[in-house]
């Protein structure tokens, strides 16, 4: 962050010497010059003291102008004290010393009282972080500007921000009162941001608020301030009493919303639609309306909202991207396209994730050589590197295994974050292409340069799974866990590999519990209890956690599993529906088709 740098000496000089008769220290006594206009004109002097000519060609040419009445500034003299002090402060923040800028410009403010200059003080004793110091400049600044309503914000917020609330109580009462609107209360949060404890900034604003039953915007402020200090009960009655003062105000209606979703979707689905049925003119509740149907994973009903909205505002970007990536998640390829291409001729802020949807499309509808056209042209940023990991598995896909392996070492990276992704690729493709001896060698190598990458290790023990090296897999294992005791999947492994193999049953339980401690809702963790339990002979507790995993990720391996333990208990006919219903989504996997080769011979 640079010094915030103060207008040059001449503005300076200006701003001292603006309505006053000076002189620099050592000059000639001379009256001042009335400062320059922004176009270069002297301002229209006192009437009286021009010719009656003069007079009428000002009548007849000078435009007529509703002029802000000026601070009345001090009259002082630009001695050398107060220049040394000047260049003192502006030399020294230059050079860094913003100390010792802070305390010249608060001495500087103290002895002109010239609201601009104990501005200036404000904010150099704020970027130093002096409070105290911006603290004493505001109050001047205020004193002498009482009708600046930007003094009255910063010496608010510093106040707030030093934890002296009852010396502010005043100071936000005054701000509170510039405006009978109530658009101060609006402002609130802002000035409060400073204070960390959201149970004082909720008394403060019960005692501010509480002066002003009848204004709508203080119930909203109060509102907001209960649900900031986890008041869940006193924001929904301070929401519905704003709504209640003014019916057609979207605000609270919105918090009101954001509180009931704390309970349940359905119940803020209510309320909005509730609210657009009397006001269905309102984009900003429609637009939250739509997303808490995503939320609910209601995506037809969501894409229609969307289109609704996209329909009155054609050329708002969020909810063409929007409408976008619903009818992509509804598998509505046409829709999804034209939205995503229409975002491309829109100033659209991210166009690179625009580009990697359109990609992300054609490869879905397996128009490849689309797919890689869209993923060549992402350009730059956080898209590049997910862009060329997909170039490269889509030429994977298209069975150009080389090309692709050549493509990931061509991409040019900077970190070894990066190195590891385009690794763990390659790595992918191969096992993949059934060549688990190759993607061994190839992690094993990278190990040699960075032995401790958590993610490596993880993958080498995958692999060592997949060529029976348990012996390497329970090292590596081991090791992640050692370097990573919050690695859930670490744990979870090292459980599964242990019981799938019958072995040290309490111990891979024990681990398996350590994951699910980590990662209670993880499925494959889930899983892997349940089937360490079947191991152990309790098929009852295995199917609890089987159905919750199956639920939860209907994984062919979850239900392979889920499958062999209601057969093992007799429940055939459900066992058959479980393998029937996997194996038509994933005709091809292994594990799965292998159980069921098992059991239905």
């Amino acid at each position: 962050m640079s010094f915030p740098r103060f207008p040059a000496f001449l503005p300076l000089a200006r701003i001292l010497l603006a309505g006053s008769s000076l002189a620099l220290a050592a000059c000639a006594q001379h009256p001042a010059r009335p400062a320059a206009t922004a176009t270069g004109q002297t301002p229209v002097q006192d009437q009286a003291d021009k010719p009656a000519s003069a007079k009428a060609d000002s009548a007849q040419t000078a435009p007529t102008a509703v002029v802000k009445p000026e601070p009345k500034l001090p009259k002082q003299d630009l001695t050398e004290a107060v220049l040394y002090e000047y260049l003192l402060a502006e030399i020294a923040g230059q050079r860094g010393a913003v100390g010792l800028s802070a305390q010249a410009y608060a001495d500087l403010a103290r002895h002109t009282r010239d609201p601009r200059i104990a501005k200036r003080a404000t904010e150099v004793a704020m970027y130093a972080r002096m409070p105290a110091a911006a603290i004493e400049a505001a109050k001047i600044w205020y004193e002498t500007e009482p009708s600046s309503v930007q003094a009255l914000q910063a010496l608010t917020s510093l106040l707030i921000g030093a934890k002296r609330q009852e010396e502010a109580l005043p100071y936000l009462q005054a701000f509170l009162e510039k405006d009978d609107s109530g658009a101060g209360f609006l402002q609130l949060p802002r000035l409060l941001a400073g204070n960390k404890d959201k149970a004082l900034t909720l008394n403060l604003v019960q005692r501010l608020a509480q002066p002003h039953p009848k204004i709508a915007q203080a119930h909203y402020a109060l509102a907001q301030a209960a649900a900031g200090a986890e008041q869940g009960e006193l924001a929904l009655t301070e929401a519905r009493a704003a709504s209640k003062l003014q019916p057609d105000w979207s605000l609270p209606v919105l918090l009101e919303a954001q509180l009931l979703q704390r309970q349940s979707n359905a119940l803020a689905l209510q309320h909005l639609a509730a609210f657009l049925e009397r006001h269905p003119e309102s984009p900003e509740v429609r637009m939250t309306y739509a997303r808490v149907l995503v939320a609910e994973k209601k995506y037809i009903e969501a894409r229609g909202e969307f289109q609704t909205l996209s329909r009155d505002f054609p050329d708002n970007t969020d909810v063409v991207f929007a409408v976008g990536v619903l009818s992509l998640q509804l598998q509505d390829y046409a829709l999804a396209q034209a939205n995503f291409t229409r975002l491309l001729t829109l100033p659209y802020r991210d166009k690179d994730t625009v580009r990697m949807y359109l990609a992300q499309i054609a490869e879905d509808q397996k128009n490849y050589p689309e797919a890689l056209r869209w993923y060549d042209e992402v350009s730059g940023g956080d898209a590049y590197l997910r862009a060329q990991i997909r170039y490269a598995l889509v030429l994977s896909k298209q069975g150009k295994l080389d090309e692709a392996r050549a493509h990931l070492k061509g991409v040019e990276v900077e970190s070894d974050s990066a190195r590891v992704q385009l690794l763990l690729t390659e790595a992918q493709m191969l096992r993949d292409a059934k060549q688990e001896s190759a993607a061994f060698d190839l992690i094993g190598k990278a190990l040699q340069n960075m032995p401790d990458q958590p993610d490596l290790l993880y993958d080498y023990a995958m692999l060592a799974d997949k060529l029976e090296r348990a012996d390497l897999l329970e090292s590596s294992l081991k090791k992640l866990i050692r370097l990573k005791p919050d690695h859930a999947h670490a744990y979870n492994a090292l459980g599964y590999s242990l019981a799938d193999r019958n072995l040290r049953l309490p111990e891979a339980q024990g681990l398996i519990e350590k994951a699910l401690q980590l990662s209670p809702e993880d499925p494959f963790i889930i899983d892997s209890m349940g089937w360490v339990l079947y191991r152990m002979g309790k098929n009852k507790e295995a199917l609890e956690y089987l159905r919750k995993a199956y639920a939860s990720r209907p994984d062919p391996e979850i239900a392979a599993h889920l499958g062999e333990v209601l057969w093992v208990a007799g429940e055939h006919r459900e066992a058959e529906k479980i393998w029937l219903e996997a194996t038509s989504k994933t005709p091809d996997n292994d594990a799965l088709n292998g159980t069921i080769k098992r059991f239905k011979r």
